[in-house]
């Protein structure tokens, strides 16, 4: 069940040696799972993932000497062929030289063809990002993506300062404490920042993939750490052209992840970026365009990315960091009845060491979920497929 509530979160504020031309997979009681690459000593970090027409699966993610600090990070992509286990040589999908390319998502859209969207960071900070996108329709051979079209998405929401800032003062007010002088200050800076109009139009970054309404309109959801928020990105001409939501305003929600009802009403289950420890959400009523208050579902999150896929039989899986503590644990959950409830759950990493996060989760033609996420060792870092049926997470 979802509990309404506004919260100011962000003021507090198994190891295998790998030959070099080979990956892991291994397949056991009904989940197989793969290494896209041998791990690796770089920074390897936040994929996407689609299945291509042809039935291949296509994935991508950042890797460099760092995040958004390491001037050499690009985006690179790798292929699994259908029917075959092992994953190409990892290729480079998009590199701005002398600026970090960072968080990855993509989708295959009405016309068949790929869009990759990731921000480019301008001055080393996620505040000053921006978001940019290719597309393609020639990305099945070999290789890289032959790209046809390629951008970057302004933005313009209304402002939304005067909101904001009431949302602000109220939750000073219903707290009835004595701030530190500390507290003080950030609140000031806090509405300093809100009436910027440069911020509120920059920033914004994608995480998690767009989810397609039966209208065609587009929804890529984004999020800016300048106010720990989060917001649409709406086309409804095919990705023509793109223009802002209302601002998910719950100081505390980042990264969202959407998944639409039988009767219309979209849901964002978001990462938590503040002290409750749970998984944020939000509804909206009118197909993305404006959004309810924010509130929290009981399910625990560390401060972790998080993803969801409305399964062909109606039901949700909701892939998640299980735990208010840290990232060494990874879990699916299944709901059949919208969210209301999460009856069945399984881990697809339960480790004392490690960090398994950052995941991405989509339904494949013939049924099987499919997930990739962030995996990081004491050895070094690559990237996780795990495949299985929604039989395997609810123990059947």
């Amino acid at each position: 069940m979802i509990h309404n509530g506004r919260l100011l979160a962000c003021l507090f504020a198994v190891v295998i040696v790998i030959a070099p031309s080979l990956t892991f997979a291994e397949e056991s009681d009904g989940l197989s799972t793969s290494l896209i690459f041998p791990l690796h000593d770089q920074h390897n970090h936040a994929p996407g993932i689609v299945e291509c027409p042809n039935g291949d699966l296509l994935v991508s993610w950042y890797r460099g000497s760092g995040e958004r600090k390491a001037d050499d990070v690009a985006v690179y992509g790798a292929r699994r062929r259908n029917g075959e286990s092992q994953w190409s040589e990892a290729f480079p999908m998009a590199d701005h030289p002398d600026f970090p390319d960072c968080n990855t998502c993509m989708m295959i859209d009405s016309q068949d063809r790929l869009w990759l969207f990731w921000p480019i960071i301008l001055a080393n900070s996620w505040e000053s990002c921006l978001t940019c996108f290719k597309v393609s329709s020639d990305y099945m051979g070999d290789g890289p993506p032959v790209w046809e079209r390629e951008g970057t998405m302004f933005l313009k929401p209304d402002d939304f300062s005067e909101e904001a800032i009431g949302l602000l003062d109220e939750f000073v007010e219903s707290t009835g404490d004595k701030f530190s002088p500390q507290h003080e200050r950030y609140f000031a800076k806090l509405k300093e920042l809100l009436q910027d109009k440069l911020l509120q139009r920059l920033g914004w970054q994608p995480r998690c993939k767009p989810t397609v309404l039966p209208s065609g309109r587009i929804l890529l959801p984004l999020y800016t750490d300048t106010y720990s928020f989060s917001l649409m990105a709406i086309s409804d001409d095919e990705g023509q052209s793109w223009y802002a939501s209302e601002p998910l305003m719950g100081f505390g929600n980042i990264q969202p992840a959407v998944l639409r009802k039988g009767d219309g009403t979209l849901v964002s289950y978001m990462r938590e970026n503040g002290p409750i420890n749970k998984i944020r959400v939000c509804e909206s009523p009118d197909d993305g365009i404006s959004w309810g208050p924010v509130g929290a579902i009981d399910i625990p999150n560390p401060g972790s990315g998080l993803d969801a896929v409305r399964l062909e039989n109606g039901h949700w899986a909701l892939i998640y960091n299980d735990s208010d503590q840290n990232r060494s644990s990874i879990a699916v959950s299944i709901s059949d009845d919208e969210g209301e409830t999460w009856k069945w759950t399984r881990h697809l990493e339960n480790q004392e060491t490690g960090s398994y996060h950052y995941p991405a989760i989509i339904q494949g033609r013939d049924g099987t979920i499919i997930a990739i996420y962030s995996y990081f060792v004491e050895d070094g870092k690559s990237m996780k497929v795990a495949e299985f049926s929604e039989n395997w997470v609810r123990g059947e």
